[in-house]
């Protein structure tokens, strides 16, 4: 999941925004071109520039490299979806990638579950 997360958090947070690539690239200091590669990964920002879209978007840099997962409430519909697939097909491959382990892995599932559900 977190391959290619930099572009795909950057062009869903800019739409999310309503901004146009020249936009956000006249904000940050570059060419829309230059904004364009970081989008589709063919370019790499730097630490520096990271920080700039982090701060134009509102989010943390964690966020924007995959290493924090953006708060529940400010998603969309839509966005909490995507991730349940996302989680799903983790979980599903999980699973199948080591059927001798199928007891364990239940167990553990399930403790998941368990202390889901104490909470509420």
């Amino acid at each position: 999941m977190k391959d290619n997360i930099l572009p795909k958090r950057l062009r869903e947070l800019r739409e999310e925004k309503g901004y146009l690539q020249k936009f956000v690239a006249d904000k940050i200091g570059v060419r829309s071109n230059t904004l364009s590669g970081y989008e589709n990964g063919t370019r790499s920002p730097d630490p520096e520039m990271i920080k700039k879209l982090a701060d134009l978007y509102g989010v943390t840099t964690d966020y924007l490299l995959g290493h924090e997962v953006k708060d529940i409430d400010s998603m969309s519909d839509e966005e909490i979806d995507e991730e349940i697939k996302e989680i799903m097909k983790e979980v599903d491959v999980w699973y199948k990638n080591e059927p001798e382990d199928k007891r364990e892995k239940l167990e553990m599932l399930r403790k998941i579950i368990k202390t889901f559900t104490e909470d509420d």
